[in-house]
């Protein structure tokens, strides 16, 4: 089933949104600083919030609708936006990759949703349900799948990622599934579509080992960065955050393979796992 996000025009939504919400403002006689100091935003997502450039996260809506006395407007509006594609603490992130120029991340333990092979994506769900339900993972496969389409438009952004070498070793679906994902980012690299690098574990110790990390990009807004644990994520638009955590990253880039050494290890790799076969 089409989320709401799908069913309809998205953009419509998004620029009618913003325009409620700079009507809103306008009438409770606040500038967008002051609306920003008021939930805790800077005055340039208000302005991109108003612009139906972004959209903001459910907390920042809620507080939206206590500055500006609406009741849940924004709130409801907000969850209607989103729809039920992604988990409601990836959603935000999953809408910002598609608007991005450039996607920067490092994997920590697991291969990047965006990088997933159908099978590796469908053992990770498989994995994370207690009682799991066939259609339902078929779904979240479905959703991850078309989140990688991104990567094959003339207009998508540019990816760069470091793959943990725990990523490549941890065996998620049995050593066939493996291999098939190794081969799959091995050929997406020589491709030329994207850049990939593999910190292996002969570093020790590493700028980006506590947590994943993605970095956006975008052509007419800040940069951003997100990370994510168990059944939690957090978008970050600090300006400061953001420069460290692309400081962190670049130290990793350093610390890993070259690409060209990473691809071979993917492919030696892979034919480890088919020889378990």
């Amino acid at each position: 089933m089409a989320s709401s996000d799908e069913q309809q025009d998205p953009q419509s939504f998004v620029e009618f949104y913003g325009e409620e919400l700079r009507l809103r403002r306008e009438a409770a006689e606040l500038t967008q600083a002051e609306l920003g100091e008021i939930v805790v935003c800077s005055p340039s997502l208000i302005a991109h919030y108003e612009a139906g450039r972004r959209k903001p996260p459910n907390d920042v809506a809620q507080r939206l609708d206590k500055a500006l006395d609406t009741g849940n407007f924004f709130y409801r509006m907000r969850r209607t936006l989103v729809g039920s594609r992604f988990a409601g603490h990836f959603a935000q992130a999953a809408e910002l990759e598609t608007q991005a120029t450039a996607i920067s991340e490092y994997a920590a333990l697991l291969v990047p949703g965006l990088l997933q092979s159908e099978a590796y994506a469908r053992a990770v769900f498989w994995a994370y349900q207690t009682n799991p339900v066939a259609e339902d993972i078929d779904k979240r496969v479905v959703n991850r799948l078309q989140r990688a389409q991104i990567l094959k438009r003339d207009d998508g952004p540019t990816f760069w990622a470091i793959l943990s070498e725990a990523a490549i070793r941890t065996v998620v679906g049995g050593p066939a599934v493996m291999a098939g994902q190794l081969r799959h980012i091995e050929a997406l690299g020589r491709s030329g579509r994207i850049r990939v690098q593999v910190l292996p574990f002969a570093v020790g110790a590493h700028a980006t080992m506590n947590s994943m990390l993605k970095l956006m990009r975008f052509t007419d807004a800040p940069d951003m960065a997100y990370v994510e644990g168990l059944y939690s994520g957090s978008l970050l638009d600090d300006p400061l955050v953001v420069r460290r955590c692309q400081d962190a990253y670049d130290l990793a880039r350093a610390a890993a393979l070259p690409p060209e050494a990473s691809l071979d290890l993917l492919r030696s790799v892979a034919e480890e796992y088919e020889n378990e076969r």
